[in-house]
Parts: structure tokens; C-alpha cells; sequence
């Protein structure tokens, strides 16, 4: 018997060695394996349902007829153009035999990689909708969608708002996905979605969250953060003095016009919703971290002070300061803490008119303060509404949603009410709410 000649490389001489034909089977082997993982993710993409189809809830639970045909077409085009690909993709299996297993492997890869794209952004219209089938919950949600439509709503025909979805999710502060930013997988999200934290859960300051996170959605329809940076940039080419203070305020721009939208909304409430936000260890509170887009806590709230008493004169402002300072006084911290500090304090009221006076190419000539409902929310009109509606409580029906919580805010700054009763009331609304917006669709 011969023995077999030696190699210095065993692999090649596997191969060199193998029976005729065999390097075809091997491809062909290649071939079948991947049609049929193709064929597995078509009947995967099956199982993707229509939520409308698999989403039980109450009639007034359900979302804005627009928000839900808005899904319904994005999850069906996303199915529609992933089932065309991996077709293709078995059809260019059967026809081509020239691709190397390795390219033919690379390209299913990618299949996979939009289909589990397609699934996160079923998932997140699935976690939201899911919320909708809770007992009581579920209509709440509704009715925040409402309060989300309202304030989002300007005095003037400046854009069109896209529906607005919200959820509530565990964690310390609200969010939001803002419309026609990206999805997994690139596809331009057609709603609003915000996330609402169950811990504020439901009082006026569930309002404070939700309105300041429309504020985003408001300020991108508006391109205000891209033009008011323009203004801060030149400010501090201007005022090297004061270029600290102008860079700081750059750096927040995009959070501090959602908090000015809140309490532009809102009134006093926004502040002191914020304020149950933030109070946290004082560490934290005046902890300035590197490139952080929030202003840090302490002059944060010092900031939504400072815009509610320009937009709405009145002595609680005076006295909401002092409680905050008495809670976190300022002369303890670092001598270096304090140099910011002061360098923001003096620059502050410059700023909060620098912002309320810009006049962004979308507004048209309008200043931004003009296009609040700012006369029907100043304090003393909160306060005399909310007596009003003590002796006539049906009267609240009739008003929009950002007014509501804003008396009801107002009261509860005055403590003229409970938290409870505040509770009560506010839920009653939002129940209200979501009923009457399903009879008006019927």
C-alpha cells in the first residue's frame, strides 16, 4: 500500500483530493441553506400583524384616527419592501450560481439586520398601544394625546403639528421621539411619541413633562434652536466679558425653549413641576457636567423663574425663588461654582429677552412671546377662572385642555387646592377628554 504523499498544507490537499463534482455540492449545499433562512424570515415577516387587528382597547383609549393610519402605512410599506428584498434575494439564489458563499452570506446578513429594524420599530408602537388595553390607563393616555394636541397648538398657522402618542414608561423624566426624525432602519417616524414617567402620575405636574417635551416638537417645526444659537454665538463675539454665560446658554439652548414653551403654556405650574423634577441630592443639583445639553438644576429652575416672571408679573415668583435658594443656597458651593453662577445670573435677563423677543424666519415677522396665549394665562385670569369653575364646574368642558391645567396649576401654587382634589379633578378631565373626542368621531 502506498502512503499518501505528505503536504505542507493538508487543507489544499483535501481539495485537491475531493471527488469530482464535489465543489458544486458544496455551493449548491451553501444555496439551499440560505433559501430556506430566507423563507424563514418571510414567514417571520408573516407574523408582523396590523395593530388595529391585534390591539384590544376601549373606543376612548383609542389614538387620533390620523396617528393610527400613520403606523398602519409605515409597518405595511416596511413589510411590503423587506418581503420584495428577501424574494429577490432567494430568487437571485436560484438563478445565479457564480456568487462565493461568503458575498451570498454578507447579503442574507443585511436582510436580517432590516428585519430586526423592522421589528424595533414595531416594538415601539407595540409598547405604546400595549398601554392603551390597561384598565383606566389606558384613557388617561388619551386624553394626555389631547393635552399633547393643545399645546402644541400656536396663535397663527405656522406648521402643520403631527399627531402626538403618548405612553407611560418607568424613570425620572419625560421624553420624546420627535416626528420625522429617524427609526431604526431609516425610515422617517410619522408621530410624536412621549414617554411620560409613572411617577408623576396624575397632577398638574404630569403637565409641566408632558408640555415641556411638545416644546421639542414645536421648537424642531419651528427651527428655533438653530436660529436662536445663531443669536447666542454672535452675543458672545460681542460680549467677550460675558462669553462664559453665552456659551453655557448656547449649550442648553434646546432644553431651555422647551421649559419656556412650558411655562409659556402653562404658567407657574410648569416651575414648580420642574422643581418636583429636580429636587435631588444637592451634589447633583449643582453638578455642572462636560457638555450636558440640560442646564445644570439649580439654575435651571433659577431660568423658568426668570421667563415665568417676564411672562406672567406677579409676587409668587418672587416667593418661588426664595424657596428654592433656601432649599439649595448658592453661597456654599465651590468659590468656582459661584463664578458661574454669578456670570449667569447677570447675563439672565438679557437672555430671557434675547429668546422672547427673537423673531425665527418661521414665525413670519412674529416675536416668539406673541404666539402664547399669554393673556388668558396670566395669574391673576387663572385665579379667577378657577373660582368660577368652583361654582360652575361644567364650565371647565368647555375650555382647552393647556387652560385647564393651567388654573389648576395656579390653584395648586395658591394651595387653594388639595393635591388630591387636584388629582380628582384632573384625571375627571382627562377621562372627559378622550369620551368626548370618541363621540365627536362617531
Amino acid at each position: 500500500m502506498v502512503p499518501a504523499r505528505q503536504s505542507a498544507h493538508p487543507d489544499r490537499r483535501v481539495v485537491a483530493e475531493a471527488p469530482e463534482g464535489a465543489t458544486g455540492q458544496v455551493a449548491d449545499f451553501h444555496r439551499q441553506h440560505l433559501i430556506g433562512e430566507a423563507q424563514a424570515l418571510l414567514a417571520r415577516l408573516a407574523q408582523v400583524k396590523p395593530f388595529e387587528a391585534t390591539m384590544p382597547m376601549v373606543v376612548a383609549a383609542g389614538l387620533e384616527n390620523r396617528a393610527l393610519r400613520y403606523i398602519h402605512d409605515l409597518i405595511r410599506d416596511g413589510r411590503k419592501q423587506l418581503g420584495r428584498q428577501v424574494r429577490r434575494f432567494i430568487t437571485g439564489l436560484k438563478t445565479n450560481q457564480e456568487e462565493p458563499p461568503k458575498r451570498l452570506q454578507m447579503a442574507f446578513s443585511l436582510l436580517k439586520l432590516r428585519f430586526n429594524a423592522l421589528l424595533d420599530t414595531f416594538d415601539i408602537f407595540a409598547d405604546v398601544l400595549n398601554q392603551r388595553s390597561e384598565h383606566e390607563t389606558g384613557i388617561w393616555l388619551a386624553g394626555l394625546d389631547i393635552l399633547a394636541r393643545d399645546t402644541l397648538r400656536l396663535e397663527g398657522d405656522y406648521y402643520r403639528p403631527p399627531p402626538l402618542i403618548c405612553y407611560l414608561d418607568r424613570g425620572h423624566g419625560a421624553a420624546i421621539r420627535r416626528a420625522r426624525t429617524r427609526l431604526p432602519g431609516g425610515h422617517s417616524n410619522p408621530v410624536a411619541i412621549i414617554k411620560v414617567p409613572r411617577e408623576r402620575m396624575v397632577g398638574s405636574g404630569i403637565g409641566s413633562s408632558l408640555v415641556h417635551e411638545v416644546g421639542h416638537q414645536g421648537a424642531a417645526l419651528l427651527d428655533l434652536v438653530n436660529s436662536v444659537t445663531a443669536v447666542l454665538e454672535q452675543k458672545a463675539e460681542q460680549e467677550p466679558q460675558r462669553s462664559t454665560a453665552w456659551k453655557l446658554y448656547r449649550l442648553w439652548i434646546s432644553e431651555i425653549l422647551s421649559d419656556v414653551w412650558s411655562v409659556a403654556t402653562l404658567g407657574v405650574s410648569a416651575t414648580t413641576g420642574l422643581i418636583g423634577v429636580v429636587s435631588l441630592p444637592e451634589y447633583f443639583v449643582f453638578r455642572l457636567p462636560d457638555g450636558d445639553p440640560h442646564p445644570f438644576p439649580w439654575i435651571r429652575v433659577k431660568i423658568s423663574i426668570a421667563f415665568g416672571r417676564a411672562l406672567y408679573p406677579d409676587p409668587q415668583w418672587d416667593r418661588l425663588e426664595r424657596i428654592w435658594e433656601n432649599f439649595y443656597p448658592p453661597g456654599e458651593q465651590p468659590a468656582a461654582q459661584q463664578t458661574i453662577i454669578r456670570a449667569l445670573h447677570a447675563a439672565l435677563p438679557d437672555f430671557v429677552q434675547t429668546v422672547l423677543q427673537h423673531r425665527p424666519q418661521a414665525l413670519r415677522g412674529a416675536a416668539l412671546r406673541d404666539v402664547f396665549p399669554l393673556d388668558e394665562r396670566q395669574p391673576e385670569r387663572l385665579r379667577q377662572m378657577y373660582r368660577l369653575w368652583q361654582q360652575r364646574p361644567r364650565a371647565m368642558y368647555s375650555a382647552r385642555p393647556g387652560m385647564v391645567f393651567a388654573v389648576v396649576g395656579q390653584a395648586r401654587a395658591d394651595h387653594a387646592v388639595t393635591p388630591f382634589a387636584e388629582n380628582k379633578t384632573l384625571t375627571g378631565m382627562l377621562f372627559q377628554w378622550a369620551v368626548m373626542q370618541q363621540q365627536r368621531s362617531l
